[in-house]
């Protein structure tokens, strides 16, 4: 079974880290973290990095086809023709497709999710519509064979759905019990729609300083009205 998992700069390490505990452990499994190039890909922390093995040229197809998200990478790569049409390419082979976070407004720019039903971070959400799709606040949402999941630590959920989908309930149990995932927050701040008002507005600041940390002066003024956008939320 081959899973592509896309890398590029600035994405958001447990994006594609956290999917990869699961689908790793999958039957036959046989993961390839893909680039445009291969090269080693930053983070968007700029600590960490992750070496893409291959670039886009080399892959043609996958029976699994993960976009991460990113706090403001996604915008750069929503814009490259040569991406989006390899996106394209690869989701006529697979079996499933799926995002995390920021990568469904990839997918919605590749033409994937032009009147699906669809959801990503809070922070973007409200871009998909940009693309003709519907966003729903939910943790994650199958449309067909794509699965896409909301911020980060969603993709996790998301993938061990994917897995009982593939392997049966019972072995993507066990999967969660592997990986000991039984998450017990100590806030309930998780979630955008029971944060308290304070606490959305400090996560949007940081969002906004991570967004322009990650940005070149070009950059800003090339996306100026999504940046917008993503501060107001709308």
């Amino acid at each position: 079974m081959d899973i592509v998992i896309y890398l590029y700069n600035g994405l958001t390490a447990l994006d594609a880290i956290g999917p990869y505990e699961i689908l790793s452990r999958l039957p036959n499994a046989n993961v390839k973290f893909v680039g445009k190039e291969k090269s080693l890909i930053v983070s968007d922390t700029h600590f960490l990095k992750l070496f893409a093995e291959y670039d886009i040229t080399e892959i043609d197809q996958a029976d699994i086809l993960l976009i991460p998200g990113s706090v403001v990478g996604f915008l750069r790569e929503s814009k490259d023709p040569n991406l989006l049409a390899w996106i394209n390419k690869i989701d006529k082979t697979t079996t499933w497709t799926t995002s995390v976070c920021s990568g469904s407004i990839i997918l919605a720019a590749a033409g994937l999710l032009k009147d699906k039903k669809a959801t990503s971070h809070w922070g973007v959400i409200h871009l998909l519509k940009n693309y003709g799709s519907i966003p729903l606040k939910e943790r994650y949402i199958q449309e067909g064979k794509i699965i896409t999941a909301q911020g980060v630590s969603a993709g996790i959920d998301m993938s061990l759905y994917l897995a009982s989908k593939i392997v049966g309930e019972e072995n993507a149990k066990a999967y969660q019990l592997f990986i000991e995932y039984d998450p017990k927050p100590p806030f309930h701040s998780g979630n955008i729609d029971e944060a308290d008002p304070e606490t959305i507005e400090l996560a949007k600041k940081i969002l906004r300083t991570e967004a322009r940390k990650d940005l070149t002066i070009f950059d800003i003024l090339k996306n100026a009205q999504a940046l917008l956008k993503l501060e107001r939320g709308k």
